[in-house]
């Protein structure tokens, strides 16, 4: 079964890049949302490994998101993902899955 992830970003090319990325590796599928809205559909409708914030999201709405991952998931790991090639984004990921 492969590994879950959420990725969670504001820009749209950014957001399509991150998820080809991840989804090139055969252990993971990735889901994206562009606003809280739509990451909170998305996490409802399926049971997550990971979680990671893109960069651009204001404060308040990484908070309001964290509060409700943890509320409804408390062993979900969440990650911010500060950008760099798709090696950054392959350790952070594996990092989050070993903690």
């Amino acid at each position: 079964m492969k590994i879950q992830i959420l990725y969670i970003g504001r820009h749209a090319e950014i957001l399509a890049t991150v998820l080809r990325l991840i989804n090139q590796n055969d252990d993971w599928q990735a889901f994206g949302a562009g606003t809280d809205e739509e990451a909170i559909l998305l996490f409802k409708q399926r049971r997550y490994n990971l979680v990671l914030f893109g960069s651009g999201i204001a404060e308040d709405s990484e908070n309001k998101l964290r509060s409700f991952f943890c509320a409804h998931q408390p062993d979900i790991r969440i990650v911010q993902h500060y950008g760099g090639g798709s090696g950054l984004l392959g350790n952070e990921i594996r990092e989050a899955l070993e903690r």
